[in-house]
């Protein structure tokens, strides 16, 4: 017996099973028990633990988050036409309206020589971009502190 006529019978039940309708909700009280769900609640940054001997770490103190806005971060290898060519490490941190501290940890071995990498960030509440951060430069891989940064508005 050849694999032809399950094949075929494969493909009809497959195609019978992306033809179904979306479910529809249960209830009309689903849609208010997910908005209550989706508030998200702000709880002190967790701190990390001891640094692996492996690893770097990037410190500071980001000022001017406001309650509730979404910080975006990167450490990015940057071209010279200044576009993003590899993302070294990244954090996203809910902001709390205080001064939010700032630990980026890193492979120092993928941090590549001779190119220009920098820490970039961004701040957004509901889906709009609030603030950004100038690039700030990083020279080499190695911990240090950055010290207190400045998020300014967004163009």
């Amino acid at each position: 017996m050849s694999s032809r006529p399950l094949l075929f019978v494969f493909l009809a039940t497959l195609l019978a099973a992306c033809s179904s309708e979306a479910p529809k909700p249960a209830s009309p009280v689903a849609p208010a028990t997910t908005a209550v769900s989706s508030k998200t609640i702000t709880a002190p940054p967790v701190p990390l633990g001891p640094l692996p001997v492996y690893q770097r770490e990037l410190t500071g103190l980001l000022l001017g988050v406001p309650n509730g806005a979404e910080v975006e971060l990167a450490v990015l290898v940057i071209d010279a036409q200044d576009r993003p060519q590899k993302l070294l490490t990244s954090a996203k941190i809910t902001g709390d309206g205080k001064n939010l501290p700032l630990q980026l940890r890193f492979n120092p071995d993928a941090f590549p020589q001779g190119a220009r990498v920098e820490l970039r960030g961004r701040v957004s509440q509901s889906g709009q971009l609030l603030l950004h951060l100038s690039p700030v430069r990083i020279e080499q891989p190695t911990t240090q502190s950055l010290g207190q940064l400045q998020f300014v508005p967004a163009p």
